[in-house]
């Protein structure tokens, strides 16, 4: 799921109908370390420009999550920009993506190019639009 912000910023969570979210799971472990060579815990950004931000395109991993039941979840970008931020006290306090996934359970921070912005949000789906496709997908499952 991705949140945009009038500001640009897209706050990367948990859609509702994520299987950590419906299924009941406990997460084990999240891991941000992608390969051997790439961490997202090691994006080091500074300054107004974003500097030393890692660019992400919308299929780049975001994180690994593991359950209990030992499936293993990746999250992907879902947009193009550089990566802000990852949320670190996910890391310690797994629960919080499945408690408040779109609040202190975020897991990440991406702020798309300018001249991008308005595609990116074009081909996102409202609230109400997410809810009529969850809608046909559970009706069309019975």
């Amino acid at each position: 799921c991705c949140l945009f912000f009038f500001c640009r910023i897209c706050v990367i969570t948990l859609a509702e109908a994520h299987p950590l979210l419906q299924s009941g799971k406990t997460i084990k472990n999240i891991n941000y370390q992608i390969s051997a060579n790439c961490s997202r815990l090691q994006n080091k950004v500074s300054g107004k420009s974003k500097r030393g931000a890692q660019f992400l395109t919308e299929l780049a991993p975001l994180c690994r999550i593991s359950s209990s039941d030992g499936e293993e979840y990746t999250i992907y970008s879902c947009i193009r920009g550089r990566l802000i931020e990852v949320n670190e006290n996910i890391l310690s306090n797994p629960a919080l993506l499945q408690e408040k996934p779109s609040t202190e359970g975020y897991i990440a921070v991406v702020l798309p190019k300018f001249e991008e912005s308005k595609s990116i949000t074009q081909g996102l789906l409202t609230q109400k639009e997410y809810e009529e496709v969850l809608l046909k997908r559970r009706s069309s499952a019975s």
